[in-house]
């Protein structure tokens, strides 16, 4: 049986396997947060270009969210070293930033998650590198296609499960595959909380979405089959045919009459191209 629990403004918070619900106070923190991470990777999107390394990258993340007077909550979380992940072409998520530059044709993702005042802002995005394929492209279309679909069935009343409905029925109209190794969360005060948002599932299972519940919606799409592997560096998740993969995540929160996205781009650059 699902547990709520139901979060006061500066209580502690456990890992406890309970979904948080959170009042006023917490929908400003996440609102905060949620535009910092946006802003972060609106700042970032002249710098994706061909000859460009993601270790810099990395470091104009870095630099950003310090001067905001945040930390990257990535930096130290089980062992890993940089402040954000970047994702290129067949790498599904978890990319590790390098010393490697981008080339044209390339699509990336990079995922940010500053932690600010306590709270945590957590959204990823794709980026053109040059002139891309058009495979390419309409694959990262529908990606955030799938997105913004399970955003809309994230609805107070609904079940989890209609999330990954509604994404999987989406993307298998382009016989895409959707990844299942890896999923949304819940969040807030915690970096990585319940419940799991699965980005494949079955209409009407799964907890019910109540107003004050924090979670990402981060579907992984791939041009090919929907499976995955882990590289030996423990972190890099990549598709095993190695067909090109993309991701979208934005951090929502659950209202008495919808949803409200924290991430949204300040900018309006809400999927590539940006400029």
């Amino acid at each position: 049986m699902t547990e709520y629990q139901l979060i006061e403004a500066d209580e502690t918070v456990y890992r406890d396997g309970s979904i948080k619900l959170h009042g006023p106070e917490g929908f400003e923190g996440m609102r905060r947060a949620g535009q910092l991470a946006a802003s972060i990777l609106d700042d970032i999107a002249t710098m994706v270009a061909p000859g460009v390394t993601t270790a810099a990258i990395d470091d104009r993340v870095r630099e950003l969210t310090l001067a905001a007077g945040a930390v990257p909550a990535t930096m130290g979380y089980r062992g890993y070293a940089h402040s954000c992940c970047i994702s290129v072409n067949h790498v599904i998520c978890h990319g590790i930033p390098s010393e490697k530059a981008l080339k044209e044709g390339d699509i990336v993702n990079v995922d940010v998650t500053p932690l600010l005042d306590g709270w945590h802002g957590d959204t990823s995005r794709m980026f053109f590198v040059g002139d891309v394929p058009l495979k390419a492209r309409r694959l990262v279309d529908v990606t955030y296609e799938c997105l913004m679909l399970g955003i809309e069935a994230a609805q107070p009343g609904a079940r989890l499960g209609d999330i990954g409905a509604a994404i999987e029925a989406h993307a298998r109209q382009f016989r895409y595959g959707v990844v299942r190794e890896f999923c949304g969360h819940g969040l807030g005060r915690l970096f990585h909380d319940a419940p799991e948002v699965i980005h494949a599932a079955r209409a009407g299972t799964g907890p019910e979405l109540k107003p004050g519940m924090f979670f990402t919606i981060e579907p992984m799409i791939n041009l090919g089959k929907p499976h995955a592997k882990v590289l030996s560096d423990g972190w890099t998740a990549v598709t095993r045919d190695k067909s090109l993969s993309a991701q979208f995540e934005h951090s929502i929160g659950i209202t008495e009459t919808g949803n409200e996205i924290f991430t949204a781009s300040p900018k309006g650059l809400h999927q590539p191209p940006y400029y």
